[in-house]
């Protein structure tokens, strides 16, 4: 330790005014630790807890396809909005409050071919070919509903079971219940495809009441997943790790005396896990490793493909590699939001994702790792059959669209469904909480027993609601 060092020390507290004029050296590290540091979960979870049920799945894959993708364009096929096409909803429906507040807009037919694929005869529209041809894997639930009629209240909720921000995601109760596989990653990574845009921003990955270190990981699509992660070249390992143990005892004396301020604890923890992903992170997030044939398969050489594909090889690699929850947003900002031209918006947005998460499926599944990973799709609601503006959707929580694959759940069949013209879940239905609570128990978890005491209240990642769907998890 140098000199330098050793003087701070004997002077014993320092404010970090004075330790931040007195050591700009370390300013780099604040900085790394600053952009690594909305995880620090991942290193031993202090309240990983032993599973409540047979595990099905060790890890999770979330695409969220933000805006609300529109089931009856893509994997609910609605042959009776052809003969109602260009009438006002049957009085024989319930109608839903409409977003955008049109009156009795009339119902509008998909212009989608379909066909059915594989042994279980799974329908898939000509939008998603390439996902198609993994249909055998797919378990599509055609009944979710949920209470968020705006992007922001439908977000949030898919994401943490509440239509109003504060609450733990889904992937820090996950991280909370099960911690991590691997010391040296987060246990919690979440990718954008256009950084900085999903509605909510980081309130999605966030752990809401739970000590900060629970909350997600935000990765950056492209070349530098992970920004300042390399050491300086004339910074030693010994100088760095001198520089972090230094300011970790700064951190402790700093945090002894405000103990209710988790973030500090994830400051602190986030250190630790930068010093240790040097190690390792700069080859898990090299994707330059695989061969040319496996960046094919998820259209990493297609420009309309790239950006996503991308994102689904990186979340191959961290499951690899024991990240326990990966999220990848497709859409960040709301781009799926057909209120108008839905030809051109799905079109584009499915042609963006069809190849990158059939390459995905299709690689875990070689790679063994299918069944062990439980991979998700869906967006925080769906979208009217009624027509907006003539040639878009509105949209519609009332009944919609999610899929599972992988994580041992039986593929090749539907659960659930809405009615004839695709506006309610009539069938099985779920709602978002049930939808959460099936994902942890693939996990083995229960989403009632796994609790976190906040102000002295037993707190639950579905607020006391929500059941598991036997149909999904046991075929």
């Amino acid at each position: 330790m140098s000199s330098f060092e050793n003087q701070m020390r004997e002077r014993g507290y320092l404010s970090r005014r004075q330790m931040l004029c007195q050591s700009g050296a370390g300013f780099g590290a604040l900085a790394m630790a600053g952009l690594l540091g909305q995880q620090a979960a991942a290193a031993a979870a202090p309240h990983k807890q032993q599973p409540h049920h047979p595990v099905m799945a060790t890890n999770v894959i979330f695409l969220f396809m933000e805006g609300g993708p529109s089931a009856m364009d893509t994997f609910d096929p609605k042959p009776a909005l052809v003969k109602l096409a260009g009438k006002p909803l049957p009085a024989s429906f319930k109608p839903i409050i409409l977003a955008m507040g049109e009156k009795n807009p009339p119902l509008m037919p998909s212009k989608r071919k379909w066909k059915q694929h594989g042994e279980g005869g799974l329908w898939v529209s000509d939008w998603y070919p390439n996902v198609a041809e993994c249909a055998d894997d797919l378990c599509v639930v055609r009944s979710v509903y949920g209470d968020g009629i705006n992007h922001s209240g439908g977000v949030c909720q898919m994401n943490t079971g509440s239509t109003l921000g504060g609450r733990p995601s889904i992937g820090s109760w996950v991280s909370y219940g099960l911690g991590t596989e691997n010391q040296n990653l987060p246990g919690f990574v979440v990718l954008e495809d256009n950084p900085g845009q999903v509605v909510n921003g980081p309130r999605n990955w966030a752990a809401g009441f739970m000590p900060a270190i629970y909350q997600g990981t935000a990765f950056q699509n492209g070349p530098e997943p992970i920004r300042n992660l390399q050491t300086p070249k004339d910074v030693s390992a010994a100088a760095q790790k001198g520089k972090l143990d230094l300011l970790r005892e700064l951190n402790r004396r700093h945090a002894s005396d405000r103990r209710d301020q988790s973030e500090l604890d994830a400051r602190i923890a986030s250190y630790e896990l930068a010093f240790r992903m040097q190690a390792e992170a700069p080859e898990a997030v090299d994707l330059s490793q695989e061969t040319v044939e496996t960046q094919e398969l998820y259209g990493l050489n297609r420009k309309e493909t790239e950006n996503f594909g991308r994102m689904c090889l990186l979340a191959r690699r961290m499951v690899e590699r024991g990240v326990r929850f990966v999220q990848l947003y497709s859409g960040s900002g709301s781009k799926w939001d057909a209120h108008s031209n839905i030809e051109k918006n799905h079109g584009t947005n499915c042609l963006a994702t069809d190849k990158p998460i059939a390459g995905l499926l299709m690689d875990l599944k070689r790679r063994g790792l299918l069944k062990n990973t439980l991979v998700v799709w869906g967006g925080e609601f769906g979208r009217t059959p009624q027509s907006e503006k003539g040639d878009g959707r509105d949209h519609n929580s009332a009944g919609f669209t999610m899929w599972m694959a992988g994580g041992g759940v039986r593929g090749g069949r539907t659960v659930g469904s809405t009615d004839e013209i695709g506006l309610h879940a009539v069938e099985d239905r779920l709602h978002v909480h049930d939808f959460h609570a099936t994902i942890l128990r693939v996990l083995g978890l229960d989403n009632m027993a796994l609790t976190y005491l906040h102000k002295g209240r037993p707190e639950r990642p579905t607020l006391n609601e929500g059941a598991p769907c036997e149909k999904i998890i046991n075929g």
